[in-house]
């Protein structure tokens, strides 16, 4: 019985310094906006862009942002604007992406 419980509590142990070092490495959004140069065309609060044809991205639902992101990125979305956000794509990785666009979701 004593093994056990050492095994239970050094389970518990790992799984609450890997919760820690997950926390720790956890991207900041609003500083990937504006690192990744998202705030030259969307603005610095994201809802003031450049020209009106570009979208106001705060508030955008998180999981459609990241979607228009990978599929921008990738190609599979390729109509509109799309071809200058293209251009910046390469800067972003996918879990760059994620943060944005959760991020762009708490925004009113």
């Amino acid at each position: 019985m004593h093994i056990f419980n050492q095994r239970i509590i050094g389970a518990g142990l790992a799984v609450l310094v890997l919760g820690f070092a997950g926390q720790a490495m956890a991207l900041d959004g609003a500083d990937l906006f504006q690192k990744k140069t998202c705030f030259s065309c969307h603005g610095k609060d994201a809802k003031t862009p450049i020209l009106p044809v570009y979208p106001k991205l705060a508030g955008q639902n998180a999981d459609y942002a990241f979607n228009q992101m990978k599929d921008i990125a990738s190609g599979a979305r390729n109509n509109g604007q799309t071809l200058a956000m293209k251009g910046v794509m390469h800067l972003v990785n996918e879990e760059e992406m994620r943060a944005i666009a959760t991020w762009l979701a708490t925004l009113k």
